[in-house]
């Protein structure tokens, strides 16, 4: 159960706190597409988002898209946010996102994995052993494939919370 415990909970992408992951080393961040960056409906990248990539490059951040969506849902927001991307990615399955990192050269300690589902992004991140930080999914519209994924979640996220691991809306840097 703990390949599901994410290193960091935040409610999204603008509460992380990316000064701290800056002072523990992490220099790389991964970032889930549908629900973690935008809704399933949206096909580009708010203002908002777009000010916090360019705040996160000011940073020094290398910033990288990896979804499972593919590349006519993906190649879009790569365009306007300028950042490396990888799309039909199969999380939770880890052969992309290792080759990304083994591509770049990147440690497993520089680098961390933000996104919205547990099952796809953070057992991921956790199964290659790098930083991963969830946060709560924008909205409760999906892509089918997702919705089943998200049922397990639930179970997942219940009995985590009994045994005293995770609780829903309990953030955690």
């Amino acid at each position: 159960m703990e390949i599901y415990v994410p290193d960091i909970y935040e409610k999204d992408i603008y509460n992380i706190k990316y000064d701290i992951l800056q002072s523990r080393g992490i220099k790389y961040l991964i970032f889930d597409l549908d629900n973690t960056l935008v809704t399933i409906k949206e096909n580009l990248p708010s203002e908002e988002t777009k000010e916090l990539f360019k705040n996160l490059k000011k940073m020094g951040f290398k910033l990288f898209l990896v979804s499972n969506s593919f590349k006519t849902r993906v190649k879009p927001f790569h365009d306007e946010l300028n950042v490396s991307y990888i799309y039909s990615a199969k999380k939770p399955h880890i052969n992309k996102i290792n080759e990304l990192i083994l591509e770049n050269k990147i440690g497993l300690d520089e680098v961390a994995m933000i996104g919205d589902s547990m099952i796809d992004d953070i057992s991921c991140g956790n199964t290659i052993g790098i930083t991963t930080i969830l946060v709560d999914q924008i909205n409760k519209l999906e892509f089918p494939y997702a919705r089943l994924k998200r049922i397990k979640e639930h179970r997942i996220q219940k009995k985590l919370r009994n045994r005293d691991l995770f609780t829903k809306g309990r953030y955690y840097v």
